[in-house]
């Protein structure tokens, strides 16, 4: 019995039961090297610039080692049609990797709906990633510790640690977790952690030719990210879960779940 399998039958025991803080110690990030207390990373993303082009979902998969074909993907964008009824119709078709080809709206088992031009008061598009909460419920409830933040504001999986037990998926308000198709462990957006803490930028963000997707450091007031957070209106998702996304919208439209 591998060291899996023997965490995840030790679940069966412990579960409904409460979790000592002691087991969420296992991994100290101030072993990474950008856990730094003048950094905190945050995200910007600009509805109004996006087009649904799918670049940064490519770019991603490609990063980060996500099966291309895979129906996952650590980044996506959602495609919102608000018909002049009040009808709301949200899609993602392979999480928008390939842009979104055709007006027919997906709607599941392979099914299409077509909305007449006439029909649509509004249509936009929507980039969507792992928001890295300042309060993050995957951290909370994994019972391992293999979900963790760094002092610099990402949520990291250890995947040697990581025994696949589905806590962090379910726990996600954002739904930004799922399996790894070739890993099965628990995987997610984390801003292309590898990359900027070697003073890259994230690949969905380089590969974005319109600039809807920008990354900065929260503590550095001359940051322009910073500044627009701080200067502009910008919105969050699901404020009221408490989470405190580190992931800013400028156009964020109410419709936007």
């Amino acid at each position: 019995m591998n060291r899996r399998e023997f965490l995840k039958r030790s679940m069966v025991i412990v579960a409904g039961m409460a979790v000592p803080a002691a087991a969420l110690e296992l991994i100290d990030p101030k072993r990474l090297l950008a856990a730094r207390p003048e950094l905190r990373w945050a995200f910007l993303a600009d509805a109004y610039k996006c087009v649904g082009c799918g670049f940064c979902v490519k770019a991603c998969k490609l990063e980060n080692e996500v099966p291309y074909e895979a129906n996952v993907s650590r980044t996506w964008v959602e495609r919102y049609v608000v018909k002049k009824d009040g009808e709301v119709l949200i899609d993602s078709p392979k999480a928008a990797r390939d842009g979104f080809i055709t007006k027919k709206i997906e709607v599941g088992d392979g099914k299409y709906r077509e909305v007449k031009d006439e029909e649509i008061e509004k249509a936009f598009f929507v980039p969507k990633l792992c928001n890295q909460c300042e309060n993050p419920p995957c951290v909370q409830v994994c019972p391992v510790g293999a979900t963790y933040a760094t002092a610099d504001g990402v949520v990291l999986v250890d995947r040697k640690w990581c025994i696949g037990c589905g806590y962090c998926i379910m726990g996600c308000p954002y739904g930004v977790r799922f399996f790894h198709p070739v890993h099965k462990v628990a995987e997610k957006c984390n801003f292309c952690y590898h990359r900027i803490t070697r003073g890259m930028k994230p690949a969905c963000v380089d590969a974005c030719p319109f600039g809807a997707r920008q990354i900065g450091n929260l503590r550095d007031p001359d940051d322009p990210v910073t500044r627009i957070i701080m200067t502009e209106r910008v919105g969050i998702l699901k404020e009221e879960y408490g989470t405190k996304p580190q992931v800013y919208y400028i156009g964020l439209s109410r419709e936007v779940r």
